[in-house]
């Protein structure tokens, strides 16, 4: 396919595609039944690409305050996103819900076997030079919980998987991973633990032969799907998740078994947002073709959350609680960047009634771009829609980790290596790897849990890496942190 077809963004007044107003549009769309000024604001906003965490944030603000619009607010601002982006087939464009309707291909299959020991690998959490397992993990999990690396219930969902290791045969699950071959994905994992693997990815025979390698050396299967007319090899696997999209939704549903469907693919810049969509159409196709479908998404620590008052009093008690010498340090780094330095993460709660007071943490890094919080957030829309349909969601704040997309930023790159002086653990890719799909494993394994806010779907389960608990808005200090990094050896 080329890149004229499939998912585009829509054409603006001068006939060329760009992101600002349709992001613009879709953010007002979810916003406007709960705080109309402030979705006037967003659509109105000159200055998408710095200004965008006020609105994202106001938006979240809005819907803490408001749980019982937070659903149709959700289905909103997705259906806004469905409308805004044409579907373009044979040159001409069509509505993303039409393509949907009107598969236009039959996929082939293949399928690789392992070869491997037929026993489900011990789960172990590799951490800076060691593989923990056991009474050495457990007491890493117990760090983690105890400096704020991640939520209690993370830590709680980890003891668990380490008292069932009988969880981790998964011959019984049919998992798919929409970006098999992406580098924070739990595919090396689920390879060793039996699992029936349907793996989708571009047709790229290098990424498909890695993946084809890692699962003959497990004891799980991989299937995977082949354009027409290509040979029925593993090597010729793949298709395009922005340009296959209803014939993948068709190909899955052709499959005959209830799936779980990770959301993990990436792609850089506006990219990331049609892809999120393409996911987005994929998972609710499977949705409503099957009532078993889960759904499972891996979001960002970087993004705007609504958080349980506890947790929000911790970084406000620690901003209370700064001494007077580094009250006045702070002050005066404040002065020299024009109040932009060391501000308070939090300095206040949302008052949401009977279900209670709700702190906003706003993680957002500008550098990201406006795109890359709008990708995630049509997945939160999705997963909070889903739940509310009944759909079973594994839903897993993952910490920031240094995988390749991610430190290709130097800014990013070198905050990352100067968090640790701000108490924020960044984590390897394949720490982040280990404990993500044994979160994932718990989630399938476990009842769902009843929330009294919505919203809190989205964060109980959270591995912020600390970054929720900083006193200081994160992007408020990343350029001291980037400072202490780029001194820092690499």
């Amino acid at each position: 396919m080329t890149d004229i077809c499939g998912l585009q963004w829509p054409l603006d007044a001068s006939g060329k595609r760009s992101s600002g107003a349709p992001g613009r549009r879709i953010l007002a769309a979810a916003l406007r039944s709960l705080d109309a000024p402030a979705a006037y604001a967003a659509q109105a906003e000159r200055d998408w690409r710095h200004a965008y965490p006020r609105h994202w944030r106001a938006l979240v603000q809005a819907q803490a305050a408001r749980p019982g619009g937070v659903i149709a607010s959700a289905r909103t601002g997705l259906a806004a996103a469905w409308a805004e982006f044409p579907f373009l087939r044979y040159g001409q464009a069509i509505s993303l819900t039409e393509a949907m309707a009107t598969p236009q291909r039959r996929l082939q299959t293949v399928q690789v076997r392992g070869r491997g020991d037929g026993a489900p690998a011990r789960w172990t959490v590799p951490h800076q030079g060691c593989e923990l397992a056991g009474d050495a993990l457990a007491r890493q999990i117990d760090r983690w919980e105890t400096a704020g690396v991640c939520e209690p219930a993370h830590a709680a969902a980890l003891r668990d998987c380490l008292a069932h290791p009988e969880w981790f045969d998964l011959s019984d699950q049919r998992l798919v991973l929409l970006g098999a071959g992406s580098e924070a994905g739990p595919l090396a994992w689920l390879a060793r633990w039996r699992a029936h693997l349907v793996g989708i990815d571009l047709a790229r025979a290098a990424t498909w032969q890695r993946m084809a390698a890692t699962v003959s050396a497990g004891n799980a299967t991989l299937t995977a799907p082949v354009a027409p007319g290509q040979p029925l090899d593993i090597a010729h696997a793949g298709v395009d998740l922005l340009a296959d999209t209803p014939d993948i939704a068709a190909w899955l549903a052709s499959l005959g078994e209830p799936l779980a469907i990770a959301n993990l693919a990436y792609l850089d810049g506006e990219r990331h947002v049609r892809v999120s969509l393409a996911m987005d159409a994929i998972g609710a196709a499977l949705c409503a073709a099957d009532a078993r479908t889960q759904l499972a998404y891996m979001a960002t620590p970087t993004d705007v959350f609504a958080v349980p008052e506890a947790v929000a009093r911790v970084p406000m008690d620690a901003y209370a609680a700064r001494g007077a010498v580094k009250r006045l340090v702070q002050f005066g780094a404040r002065l020299g960047s024009a109040g932009r330095g060391f501000v308070p993460h939090m300095d206040g709660l949302v008052d949401a009634g009977d279900f209670g007071h709700w702190g906003l943490v706003d993680a957002l890094v500008v550098e990201q771009g406006p795109n890359y919080a709008l990708a995630k957030r049509l997945q939160q829309w999705r997963a909070l829609v889903a739940r509310a349909d009944g759909h079973r969601i594994a839903f897993n704040v993952a910490p920031s980790t240094t995988t390749a997309s991610v430190v290709s930023n130097p800014l990013l790159a070198a905050g990352f290596r100067g968090a640790k002086a701000f108490g924020v653990e960044v984590f390897a890719p394949a720490t982040t790897n280990a404990l993500m799909a044994a979160m994932w494993v718990h989630q399938l394994r476990t009842s769902p849990r009843e929330f009294t806010h919505p919203l809190q779907l989205l964060v109980h389960t959270a591995n912020h890496g600390g970054l929720w608990r900083l006193p200081y808005l994160p992007r408020s200090v990343l350029p001291m942190a980037a400072l202490l990094g780029f001194f820092k050896p690499r």
